[in-house]
């Protein structure tokens, strides 16, 4: 297999972030099946290497085409997939951490944690100076900066340091990274929800990124239960407001699968590197499923995810082996 570092596309770390997550709500659910432990721990170190093997060619396109870096950078929808390299850092990092590498998984974290706002910042700079863009290329793909910046506190917990001063400044930066990230989604989802609305449907090859509205959903919950950990001085708010995004995220996972079913059906849903899009989301609201379950003490919610876990585990499993045969292939 070789790798186009020319034409390298930045959504490939999408990948990192599916297995990622996959590798979460293993360890989470391996209390019902000890088994998903060992094999959660397998993902970590798959993931790991998966994704350092990655930022050699991301790296490499900057420094040798800086150009072609320079397009993707400016174009409406591929821009918001460099998101997903500082984003799968972070989760890399909290992967790390879960299995003991904390002295890694910390450099790893900070400097991704900062990317991720260096390119939250960018990619909308660069929008609002610019010349404007054609509705019909918005897609829920712009919502990957604001989901990087609720990733934050999503990940941050095992980092908590000791020091006072320095905790304080790491809560703070947790609250701005949902904060920020949060409201930056309710904007943008206003605007894919029109464009859903009035214009005709994304194109096939597109079409998992519907699936993406669950990120924002399940991180944010997520997020605002590990937020009443570090800072709980809005608790049971916040774990109330969890509730609440679980809920529209259900409704949104509904949706997403009555989607997918009107593409295969009705039109074709051909294999691309935005199936990526169908993982992490989907991770992140089962990882939202357990955690608010646990926390509010509600049995058939946590069994709910352990369900939907298969079905995550079965879309990774078909998406990774299309991956591999398409890039054998090519």
């Amino acid at each position: 297999m070789r790798i186009n570092v020319r034409d390298f596309a930045p959504s490939w770390f999408a990948s990192v972030m599916g297995t990622g997550a996959l590798a979460l709500v293993s360890k989470a659910y391996s209390s019902k099946l000890p088994a998903l432990g060992t094999f959660s721990k397998a993902l970590v170190y798959l993931n790991a290497a998966v994704f350092f093997i990655l930022l050699i060619p991301w790296l490499l396109r900057w420094i040798k085409y800086p150009s072609e870096a320079k397009r993707d950078l400016y174009h409406p929808v591929t821009s918001h997939f460099y998101g997903t390299m500082p984003i799968a850092m972070t989760i890399v990092a909290i992967n790390l951490a879960m299995v003991g590498h904390r002295e890694i998984a910390l450099p790893l974290w900070i400097l991704g944690s900062i990317l991720v706002v260096v390119f939250a910042l960018l990619i909308p700079y660069l929008f609002f100076v610019g010349e404007g863009v054609d509705v019909k290329t918005i897609t829920p793909a712009w919502f990957i900066p604001p989901v990087g910046l609720i990733v934050i506190p999503l990940t941050a917990l095992p980092f908590l340091p000791q020091s006072q001063t320095w905790r304080e400044v790491f809560i703070a930066f947790n609250y701005f990274g949902f904060g920020a990230g949060f409201f930056l989604y309710l904007a943008l989802f206003a605007i894919v929800m029109r464009r859903f609305i009035t214009h005709e449907l994304l194109p096939p090859m597109m079409a998992p990124a519907v699936w993406i509205n669950l990120g924002p959903l399940g991180a944010g919950a997520v997020a605002l239960l590990n937020l009443v950990k570090v800072l709980p001085v809005a608790g049971e708010a916040f774990k109330g407001f969890a509730f609440i995004l679980w809920g529209f995220g259900l409704w949104w996972l509904i949706m997403a699968i009555l989607m997918t079913l009107h593409y295969l059906r009705n039109l074709h849903l051909p294999y691309s590197l935005a199936w990526w899009g169908f993982i992490f989301p989907l991770g992140a609201y089962v990882s939202a499923t357990y955690n608010v379950g646990t926390s509010l003490g509600i049995g058939a919610m946590v069994d709910f995810g352990f369900a939907l876990y298969w079905f995550l585990l079965a879309l990774w499993l078909v998406t990774g082996v299309k991956t591999l045969l398409h890039d054998f292939s090519s």
